[in-house]
């Protein structure tokens, strides 16, 4: 399900100030809170299940961001012995792994790691995502691309034929917000300031509406081009390898053709 956009159309200044208005996202009705908690824990533990199968010795892994990445997270606690390092994407889900004595570094202090495991707010049938609710987008594009397989964990609500009902987030540096917006609304779509919420990084969100996706690697490469970006929520160039999607008590596997077991 996709959220519903309420907006005070009245709060809306001109695009071409680059002065981007404020709305409020609440979910559509449908699955309860208890179903929707239930799959997410169903695809957290497919996760661990098949990091434990496909790595049988010292785990080097990157930890995602989100409720549903928490859940991963949680379950990796059985796996602590076999863990020698974790990577997380943020703050919060740095402090949940230390809750749990689970080890974790700083990027620079690791080559690489053995796969990346993070939720998703949509993803395609070729893997490729819009990331970023959670405002980490920057960090999970780095530990990803540090990773040698991506596992997307999600329900299947989230599987869409063209990404875009959900909107693109993008991280940008707080001085160039209106720049950024003005481009943004160059390219048809409405950027909208998600007013209050600074990232990990210091920087601010732009969530951009209306966006046309069908080409997501010439998108992402785009708005990220634009000075003033720190990162576009499309991951097409960091596209997922496996995903996991959570599917009424199955849980349903994609991997991409191109991906090795």
């Amino acid at each position: 399900m996709y959220p519903k956009l309420i907006a005070d159309r009245k709060a809306w200044h001109t695009q071409r100030l680059g002065i981007v208005g404020t709305l409020a996202l609440t979910p559509i009705s449908g699955r309860s809170a208890v179903d929707l908690h239930k799959q997410k824990e169903q695809v957290g533990a497919a996760a661990v299940d098949y990091v434990e199968r496909l790595y049988p010795d010292r785990l080097k892994l990157g930890i995602g961001t989100g409720s549903t990445a928490e859940c991963f997270i949680r379950g990796l606690a059985r796996l602590k012995s076999r863990i020698e390092v974790t990577v997380a994407s943020s703050a919060r889900s740095e402090a949940l792994l230390k809750e749990l004595g689970i080890p974790v570094v700083d990027l620079n202090h690791v080559e690489s790691l053995d796969v990346y495991v993070d939720g998703a707010d949509e993803i395609n049938d070729n893997l490729e995502m819009i990331k970023g609710g959670g405002a980490a987008l920057t960090r999970e594009k780095i530990v990803a691309a540090a990773s040698e397989r991506f596992v997307c964990i999600a329900d299947e609500t989230k599987l869409v034929r063209t990404l875009g009902a959900y909107p693109v987030p993008v991280e940008v540096i707080p001085m160039a917000r209106s720049l950024v917006a003005r481009a943004l609304a160059d390219l048809n779509a409405q950027p909208v300031w998600r007013e209050g919420i600074t990232t990990d990084n210091g920087n601010w969100i732009l969530d951009v509406h209306g966006l046309s996706v069908d080409c997501p690697e010439t998108l992402e490469k785009r708005i990220e081009l634009i000075p003033g970006v720190v990162c576009c929520g499309i991951f097409a160039h960091n596209a997922a390898n496996l995903a996991l999607l959570a599917a009424g008590d199955k849980v349903r596997r994609l991997e991409r053709t191109d991906s090795p077991n």
